[in-house]
């Protein structure tokens, strides 16, 4: 074990014990959890209109508060942003960290102190429990990957600051220093906007490190992105680092340039699962880890023993059933039941809704292990077909059975039908947009809407290489950061053929 890694991994070790005891009585750490923001933050503006210091039980709580989006979050936020203190939180609130999710615009996440250590306490598990059952890791150093800032992304002055300078400030202070100590690239890097300058010096510091052993990313189409800039920028970067051995390596065998790479932690359920073979064909023999449900807002999950339970002692959840009725506390799930997120968080977040579908997957001792399926909120409804993102992505998955597509996107066009906008290496099997059709017509509505002629059939509309690329700068364009772009099964976005032309 390296000397960087020991502090790093001793100093989790408390908070894995603690989420091992948490596992076995959900009920009793989570009631907990919401007695401590509810008594926290009794005096705060939000607190005082809803009541806080009245209520006694996660059951008032369910009743007396009302679920909140993002735009009922907003003018709470907005008097945070103007320089009010007690508003959300008695925690003062250190950043409020810029989030636009798959395709929205941006909203702003308040991160105070005590959200950080919410944060840390599911990293704690996840980190010692990785490390644990993979000890040579910790041998090396790790690539976390960095997220850029968007090309329109400002930083206006004012009270109260605008993101963070760095991703591992998520941490905070004494924690940010321990982690920045075992990575390979440092955080500075994601100033760089433009895209190839940011890629060059990524692979610039990853290519210092022959002892890489883990790399952590958010969706595998941005480290197959990353590599296929190196043979782009592979002269340049080795007289560059002015290392001999790497002259006698090819850009084209990552395993060979990394030979300690034993594992690699991304994102694997929902859509991003489509990218998973090809990651296994560029690093053959790496173990590929799907990565839990995390997002800017907090943590829903984490990979934890073969499993990805709920990140019990870090907030406070609730789900909304698929099939309707009362929302469900974690301690009342039922196996195979599919609900939607609501977060309870140390930085002002009530009853708050993450619009992140997920199904439970089975049980870790009592604490219930989830599946993420999709984004709630990707809709698209030309003439009443009411198409859902995570419905579409199930369907991809069905119908690309044996191929492995690198790009693939359902999207609505101008002639009121759809097109499948797909990149891959073997030309589309025949038949693929009627089976594509016949599946996508087990939503009642689209079958209707196919019946009565308002739907046109699905097209295939074949792309060229480099496809991702190009939906990742148009999602730039638009004010979106990497680290929020994912690839959708589902856009309700029309135009992408001309963006995603060459």
């Amino acid at each position: 074990m390296t000397l960087k890694s020991l502090p790093w991994l001793a100093a989790n070790i408390p908070g894995y014990l603690r989420f091992l005891r948490a596992l076995g009585r959900p009920e009793d750490v989570q009631r907990s959890l919401l007695q401590h923001h509810l008594q926290a933050n009794a005096d705060t503006a939000f607190g005082r209109a809803h009541g806080f210091a009245s209520i006694r039980t996660a059951e008032q709580y369910r009743e007396r508060v009302p679920l909140l989006a993002g735009e009922e979050l907003a003018p709470w936020v907005d008097r945070i942003a103007a320089g009010e203190a007690g508003v959300l939180t008695r925690s003062p609130v250190r950043t409020l960290e810029p989030t636009s999710g798959s395709s929205a615009a941006a909203k702003l996440i308040p991160y105070t102190p005590a959200l950080q250590r919410e944060i840390r306490r599911a990293v704690a598990p996840w980190i010692v429990d990785l490390y644990g059952s993979h000890p040579r890791l910790a041998l090396g150093t790790a690539y976390w990957s960095i997220t850029p800032l968007a090309l329109n992304e400002e930083r206006p002055a004012g009270p109260v600051r605008i993101g963070f300078e760095e991703d591992s400030e998520y941490l905070g202070g004494f924690w940010s220093r321990l982690a920045d100590a075992t990575l390979a690239v440092p955080g500075s890097v994601r100033h760089l906007r433009d895209p190839d300058a940011f890629r060059y010096a990524t692979l610039k510091f990853l290519l210092l490190r022959r002892d890489l052993s883990l790399i952590s990313v958010w969706h595998p189409s941005f480290l197959l992105l990353l590599l296929e800039a190196l043979p782009r920028f592979w002269d340049a970067l080795v007289q560059d680092i002015g290392r001999s051995e790497l002259k006698r390596l090819s850009p084209d065998v990552p395993t060979r340039i990394w030979p300690r790479l034993g594992l690699i932690s991304c994102w694997g359920d929902a859509h991003a699962a489509l990218s998973l073979p090809e990651l296994a064909r560029t690093f053959p023999g790496v173990e590929i880890q799907p990565k839990g449900l995390l997002a800017t807002e907090g943590f829903v999950t984490i990979p934890f023993r073969g499993a990805w339970p709920l990140a019990i002692r870090s907030h406070f959840f609730e789900f909304l059933p698929e099939d309707g009725g009362s929302p469900r506390f974690a301690w009342e799930l039922e196996e195979g039941q599919v609900c939607s997120v609501v977060l309870t968080t140390g930085g002002g977040l009530y009853r708050y809704r993450l619009q992140d579908r997920v199904r439970v997957e089975g049980f870790l001792e009592s604490t219930p292990s989830l599946r993420f399926l999709g984004k709630e909120g990707h809709v698209s409804d030309l003439c009443g077909e009411k198409l859902h993102e995570s419905f579409v992505a199930g369907v991809l998955a069905r119908v690309f059975e044996g191929i492995a597509p690198r790009f693939a996107m359902l999207a609505p066009d101008h002639d009121s039908g759809y097109v499948l906008f797909l990149e891959s290496e073997t030309p589309p099997p025949a038949g693929l947009a009627e089976s594509l059709d016949a599946e996508l017509s087990a939503n009642p509505y689209y079958r209707l809407c196919r019946t009565l002629g308002q739907l046109a059939a699905v097209r295939i509309k074949t792309l060229e290489p480099g496809a991702f690329a190009r939906y990742l700068h148009r999602c730039r364009e638009r004010g979106q950061r990497w680290g929020d772009v994912k690839p959708l099964a589902l856009s309700p976005l029309m135009g992408w053929e001309k963006a995603l032309a060459p």
